[in-house]
């Protein structure tokens, strides 16, 4: 999956308008514009296509971290340079405050099956002998799981 792909799920799942995307980038202490949002918003295809780097998505991830759970005391973090899989999938398993359980009612709910085991392994530091790589599959899956949990709450919610 690109970072481009993962931004677009995100705006799409939490129904993200340009200016939240934008507050969000701020809330990580960075300043995006709307073009480079939209630039990132569109297909590959499309002339006006920007590349989300892995710096920029960090970024991104850290300010849904604050939205979503409310700033840490102390300096923001510094956004990693270069990102995986493993740290994207962590970074949203701490923004929306999923344990575990959490996380596998939530690919259940994608029709993928993890044990607790293989779901720790994904959080474990790289060099740790149980170490799991996170292949696109599994974050896809996770993501479609997050997609149906909170787009299903969105739209019981009365008018």
């Amino acid at each position: 999956m690109t970072n481009n792909d993962i931004l677009r799920r995100l705006r799409y799942t939490f129904d993200f308008h340009d200016s939240k995307m934008v507050g969000i980038f701020r809330l990580a202490e960075h300043q995006v514009t709307r073009v480079q949002i939209a630039g990132w918003l569109k297909k590959e295809e499309e002339a006006e296509y920007l590349e989300c780097s892995d710096r920029e998505l960090a970024i991104f991830l850290n300010g849904l971290i604050v939205e979503m759970r409310g700033k840490k005391e102390g300096p923001t973090p510094e956004p990693e340079t270069r990102l995986n899989n493993n740290i994207i999938f962590r970074k949203l398993k701490i923004a929306l405050n999923m344990t575990a359980e959490d996380v596998l009612d939530v690919m259940s709910d994608a029709n993928t099956s993890l044990s607790k085991h293989e779901l720790s392994a994904f959080f474990r530091k790289a060099d740790h002998q149980n170490y799991r790589v996170c292949n696109d599959q599994v974050l896809r899956n996770f993501l479609t799981g997050v997609l149906n949990k909170y787009r299903d709450k969105k739209s019981m919610k009365p008018e």
